[in-house]
């Protein structure tokens, strides 16, 4: 800023005036280049750091889900094999079809991390874009239940809210019929 104002001092030639203003000119824009490069940075970094704690999230959150799909499957499992020991093989063996799919999803979802999950579903997607917006609307709707069931004082809310009466508007006063004096005097 300085230097700006020592040069405006100097005679007041044209070119002289000219060249000055060019000169803080250049400075704005290569000062507005810099902090523009170091936004783009750091909204980089932040986006990075966003991500890499999205990911490692999903990867333990896949790996709990990946342990209790896996125990369902055992459990189904289970079911089948007391129903063959009880000489039902033909539901036994349905049992055992359907723990098999189970299975294979909880084990994917123990071994797969982060960045696994998140590039098969995005392949899922592109290749089946009704199963995408499908699965959005499901997730969608099972989270809005959640977070209804899950309020707080829910019971507690519900057995004190008012009726549904009670947010009828009141009813109008009775009409009170006139007598004759009243009609007479105009009152």
């Amino acid at each position: 800023m300085t230097e700006i104002t020592q040069e405006r001092r100097a005679p007041a030639d044209g070119q002289e005036e000219r060249s000055t203003t060019e000169h803080a000119k250049q400075k704005v824009q290569e000062t507005g280049g810099e902090v523009s490069q170091q936004v783009g940075q750091k909204t980089q970094e932040l986006r990075a750091r966003a991500g890499e704690g999205i990911r490692r999230q999903l990867d333990g959150r896949s790996t709990q889900a990946g342990e209790e799909v896996t125990t369902t499957a055992d459990a189904v499992r289970r079911v089948g094999d007391q129903l063959r020991q009880e000489g039902k093989t033909e539901v036994a063996q349905y049992a055992e079809r359907a723990a098999k799919p189970v299975e294979r999803l909880g084990r994917y979802l123990t071994e797969a991390d982060g960045d696994r999950l998140l590039r098969d579903a995005e392949q899922l997607a592109r290749r089946r874009p009704w199963v995408a917006v499908l699965g959005g609307a499901t997730v969608g709707f099972l989270v809005a239940r959640f977070i209804k069931a899950s309020g707080p004082g829910d019971a507690a809310a519900r057995s004190s809210a008012p009726s549904a009466q009670a947010a009828l508007p009141a009813p109008p006063p009775p009409v009170t019929q006139r007598s004759e004096f009243d009609v007479q005097s105009g009152h």
